[in-house]
């Protein structure tokens, strides 16, 4: 059995999410889907975000057809044994990852990049609003 995993915020879901939840599907048997907690997100997006709390974001994920497990974490060392636990084949990143450090990508057989769909992303929705 092929694990895939992928992991963000996931805050505003929008086309460019579901096209990489849907290619990950299509690469392997399970899709785990690993979700910044809320803390994580301020620090890594600002004190404004996230604009969805957890337990919402958790909640839409959970709904979308692609995915089979969601998770989440809220330090690099809870997403390490996560990957580790679940023995994940490949992980799949976005491609804007490919220069930076990918936590816990020594843990997996494989790190695919997913290049962005368009102009789609939370930052572009959330300039708009």
């Amino acid at each position: 059995m092929k694990v895939i995993w992928t992991n963000g915020c996931f805050d505003i879901i929008h086309r460019g999410h579901i096209e990489l939840f849907k290619y990950a599907r299509s690469i392997g048997d399970i899709l785990i889907v690993g979700i910044d907690e809320d803390n994580r997100v301020k620090q890594s997006k600002g004190s404004h975000r996230p604009i969805n709390c957890l337990e919402d974001r958790k909640f839409v994920l959970q709904s979308i057809e692609y995915i089979d497990k969601v998770v989440s974490f809220g330090t690099d060392k809870e997403l390490e044994n996560y990957i580790k636990f679940y023995n994940v084949q490949t992980m799949v990143i976005g491609s804007d990852y490919k220069t930076k450090n990918v936590v816990g990508s020594e843990y997996a057989k494989d790190v695919v990049f997913f290049d962005r769909i368009g102009n789609h992303s939370t930052t572009n929705i959330e300039s708009r609003l």
